[in-house]
């Protein structure tokens, strides 16, 4: 790629170009020639740069476009026929040469303009949504993340890892809702947890401060006439005890795979999700689990817990799979549990899909 977005270089390799220009010309008077009817079959070669125009570059249409004209000029005089039958052809096959080119032009400097609305998306996502695998002096991370809308590359799940001086952070969360308006409270509870993670000394604090985000963002939204979200959300601290901290806002709660087994973690009676917790009878609390070295942590959103076989319409058995992944090794966990659920459901995914694998680090 240059600057700009531009791409280097023809849509098609010159040996292709070339040979394309050639067998198809011969093929065309060839059977002009062999079929001698009296309609000729040689003017169709001025389809030629159209089809050029649509897989090659301008470059290129232009050279077709003039090889066609003298193509079919060669043709024609070959032939004979009157001159003003013969330039009349020649200038219709040059006009319509020309409008390939302008076409071609058009075709490319779309196809640059997306190219660049792609690239600025993709580096978008990389500053929202940090590419994985991620590793701490705590923790090393890896993991897939799938929006249900591509092309937006961002959903309404999220995911977080923030290092501070009480541990590592990781945050997996799921917003009700599509659209923009989803994500928008996705980024509202992102920033509060970046900021939050540095500076709570607790974790219930950290929560404290993203529940804070989405009701302000829930009070902007009614202002404008958009339903008000809830979000779900587990964060976790691990540091160096084996111990990890975790506070499950009505989200789906971790699994471990150790021991060449895979169960659910315990976390208790979650509480409510983001955005509520005005409502809740009791504040958020702090579960506490062992997370010994060797073991891996899976943490997922609804996208895959609640994915259906179209058939049978059962939920996808994820600590069914876990249990018979546990032998593995954990690193192609990720991939391995993306492509199961793909295969499961037959499909492309009808929900964002977010899921972390956590392993201690080495020392």
């Amino acid at each position: 790629m240059t600057d700009g977005g531009r791409r280097e270089g023809p849509y098609l390799s010159t040996p292709v170009f070339v040979a394309g220009l050639v067998v198809i010309t011969a093929v065309v008077v060839a059977l002009d020639t062999l079929t001698g009817t009296a309609v000729r079959l040689f003017p169709l070669l001025i389809f030629l740069p159209a089809i050029v125009a649509g897989l090659g570059s301008v470059r290129q249409t232009v050279v077709a476009s003039v090889w066609v004209v003298l193509a079919a000029g060669g043709i024609t005089t070959y032939l004979g026929g009157e001159l003003d039958d013969n330039l009349l052809a020649a200038g219709f096959t040059a006009v319509f040469g020309a409008l390939s080119v302008l076409g071609c032009a058009y075709r490319v400097r779309r196809e640059e303009e997306v190219h660049r609305l792609r690239s600025a998306a993709a580096a978008l996502q990389r500053l929202i949504v940090r590419p994985l695998p991620l590793r701490t002096a705590d923790v090393v991370i890896d993991g897939l993340y799938q929006p249900v809308e591509e092309d937006t590359l961002v959903g309404g799940d999220m995911y977080e890892v923030a290092v501070s001086r009480y541990g590592t952070r990781v945050l997996i969360a799921d917003v009700q809702g599509k659209g923009l308006p989803a994500i928008g409270t996705a980024l509202a509870v992102l920033g509060s947890f970046r900021e939050a993670a540095y500076r709570e000394e607790t974790l219930t604090g950290v929560v404290e401060a993203m529940e804070n985000a989405v009701v302000r963002q829930n009070t902007f939204a009614a202002t404008t006439g958009e339903p008000e979200r809830l979000v779900t959300a587990l964060v976790l601290d691990i540091g160096r005890r084996l111990e990890v901290e975790a506070v499950d806002c009505g989200h789906i709660a971790p699994y471990m795979i150790h021991g060449g087994d895979a169960c659910e973690v315990n976390l208790g009676e979650p509480s409510v999700p983001l955005g509520v917790a005005a409502l809740a009878p009791a504040p958020r609390r702090c579960a506490r689990f062992a997370f010994p070295p060797g073991a891996t942590l899976v943490l997922c959103t609804d996208g895959v817990t609640e994915a259906r076989d179209p058939h049978e319409g059962t939920f996808y058995p994820l600590e069914e799979r876990l249990r018979a992944w546990a032998p593995g090794p954990p690193e192609q966990l990720a991939q391995a549990l993306g492509e199961d659920l793909r295969a499961f459901t037959r499909a492309a995914p009808r929900d964002d899909i977010a899921i972390l694998t956590l392993r201690r680090a080495e020392s």
